[in-house]
């Protein structure tokens, strides 16, 4: 058997990571699409150290597909492609800083049962059309989602709590649940992707949520409460330049930000990319890959990452990666089978090869941040019995043996003769990273293990059209409610790519112990520890998804035109301009003078 080294010198040979700086003009200029010369010619005469040039991460083929369509509800669309700047929020909260941002609300109050929620919103705030902003734009997205329910994102989870949302006057609505439900306002709160995106009802009643784009510049849409306006959208790149006026600054919650112009371009590739940043024709890459960060910042000085000029190029994300195996495809509705495959991986070489040893496992789906240790901790007997991250061949080949499998020509073989298939989709960083690494391991414990990155692939697993696919979890940050609420049956085929079932694992017992955390005080920890080591009792055994490694944002930032980057040094909030707090990134940001 090949050793570590020799498999990592195959995988690197297949060109994954081939990065050959040379003509590093002519490609930066590859990267910038024409319309870039052309928006910074459009409308006011805006310098390139007034602009920030970014690159954005959920383009197909170097093109923004969804550029029409700025209603986050819509079906196909995705905050994180520009509407996370446009659609502010009752609140932001700030994981790393730990610190929650009132915003259009200014407070918010529950009665003792949890049963009522109270929320005040600000005055003297306005759409950019003209239109006040009031509480009857919460209370109308609020009582939308519950209506609609499965047909959008989010909707599911309003309509299993809210019963009526009213205004009772301009900056006062009134929310009626069903069952307590305590978590109702931290859950519409902007944090990384999560958060309820309040929409003008002036614009959108009467509309199919499912289908209206809000994407008209003519006539001044996507309307905005915040300090961006669209004045460009097409395949080739999104540009927002600054209001004129924004009601934050004027109520001194945040400065007018510096930046004046915004320009998001799509991804064209991992060289492509490299090539802009070390040509200063970007000021903010996405995501790299570790072995292309020494190149990057040895021809460009002024590039650095959350963790300055050094491994692991950037900060632990919410987001665990596993392989997800689908529950409802044979022989992965077998635990059995779940486990054989997870006996099979060793993660420290696929850490060593994938990430050059800049990354870390994980051993449950959620990250091991500081609020969320004592959950850890509350199951370490559990892991103890059930050890996630254990890679032992031998396990495996008894799990696989007792189920009726065998070997033949050193290949898994089922009991109806039909070889143990697992063909693995991928996407993004992670994709191309892990997967070729993955299969590799899989196929040298006999399993026909096979890598491919299709351009669909979002529709295609969230739709459940796949056997494995290399994933994360957007989960819990705080308390363990939301990353348990990630496996309840009701939650398989929601809309949008977070707080859904992908794993398509369903148990009755567990759900019933998930609707019971829901209604828990979050600040009951003694209760919830309780309650999360039961939930883990069902859930470890069965092994729904696979547990990888922790998911790390290595986010290229480039200080010659731009400073106060979200650091370790400077962590006031999660730096990814696809989450829904970037907007804190972009008020944040000062111009160098260069």
């Amino acid at each position: 058997m090949r050793g570590k080294t020799d498999m990592t010198e195959s995988i690197l040979r297949a060109g994954r990571r081939d990065l050959i700086i040379g003509s590093a003009a002519a490609a930066a200029a590859a990267m910038l699409p024409p319309g870039i010369a052309n928006a910074q010619q459009t409308g006011a005469a805006i310098p390139r150290n007034r602009t920030m040039i970014l690159i954005g991460i959920n383009s197909r083929d170097g093109r923004w597909v969804d550029y029409e369509l700025w209603n986050p509800y819509a079906i196909g669309a995705n905050h994180q492609n520009g509407p996370n700047l446009i659609y502010e929020p009752l609140a932001y909260y700030s994981a790393f800083g730990d610190k929650l941002y009132m915003w259009l609300a200014e407070s918010f109050q529950f009665t003792p049962d949890f049963k009522q929620l109270t929320i005040k919103t600000r005055q003297n705030i306005k759409w950019s059309d003209g239109t006040p902003f009031s509480a009857e734009d919460v209370a109308y997205t609020m009582n939308s989602l519950r209506d609609l329910g499965p047909k959008v994102k989010w909707g599911v989870d309003v309509q299993q709590a809210l019963d009526t949302a009213t205004a009772i006057d301009p900056n006062t609505v009134v929310l009626k649940f069903k069952i307590p439900s305590p978590r109702f306002f931290f859950f519409a709160t902007y944090k990384y992707d999560i958060g309820i995106y309040i929409v003008p009802k002036h614009i959108f009643d009467g509309q199919d949520w499912t289908s209206f784009k809000h994407f008209d510049i003519a006539k001044g849409w996507p309307v905005t409460t915040g300090p961006w306006k669209v004045t460009d959208a097409a395949l080739s790149q999104k540009v927002f330049e600054r209001r004129d006026n924004w009601w934050a600054a004027d109520q001194k919650l945040a400065p007018m930000p510096q930046i004046l112009r915004n320009v998001w371009l799509p991804f064209a590739g991992e060289q492509a990319a490299a090539q802009a940043l070390i040509t200063n024709q970007v000021d903010f890459g996405g995501s790299l890959q570790p072995a292309t960060f020494p190149t990057v910042i040895k021809q460009n000085p002024k590039i650095i990452t959350h963790s300055g000029q050094k491994p692991p190029w950037g900060y632990v994300d919410w987001w665990p990666i596993s392989l997800y195996v689908n529950n409802e495809v044979k022989p992965y509705d077998d635990k059995d089978v779940r486990w054989a495959i997870s006996h099979y991986i060793d993660r420290n070489q696929l850490i060593q090869v994938a990430y050059l040893g800049a990354s870390s496992v994980s051993s449950l789906p959620m990250p091991p941040y500081k609020p969320l240790l004592p959950y850890f901790d509350a199951v370490k007997d559990l892991l103890a019995k059930y050890d996630t991250l254990e890679f032992n061949p031998k396990k495996g080949d008894a799990l696989l043996a007792g189920k009726g499998f065998k070997k033949k020509e050193n290949m898994w073989e089922g009991p109806d003769g039909k070889p143990l298939t697992l063909d693995i989709i991928g996407f993004g960083a992670s994709g191309p990273a892990m997967g070729p690494v993955l299969s590799e391991l899989l196929k040298r414990r006999g399993v026909t293990a096979s890598l491919s990155l299709p351009p669909d692939f979002d529709n295609r697993f969230q739709k459940g059209q796949f056997t494995g696919s290399i994933y994360g979890h957007g989960g819990s940050i705080r308390e363990p409610y939301d990353t348990l609420r990630l496996y309840q049956s009701q939650s398989i085929a929601v809309p949008g790519a977070h707080a859904a079932n992908f794993s398509r694992w369903k148990n009755p017992e567990y759900d019933k112990l998930v609707d019971e955390v829901y209604v828990t005080d979050p600040e009951n920890t003694a209760k919830l520890k309780e309650l999360f080591h039961a939930a883990m009792e069902i859930w470890l055994p069965e092994l729904p998804d696979i547990q990888l490694v922790q998911n790390y944002h290595r986010i290229p930032m480039n200080t010659t035109f731009w400073k106060n980057w979200p650091t370790a040094e400077n962590p006031y909030i999660n730096g990814a301009s696809w989450h829904l707090t970037y907007n804190l990134v972009m008020w944040n940001a000062q111009p160098t003078g260069a």
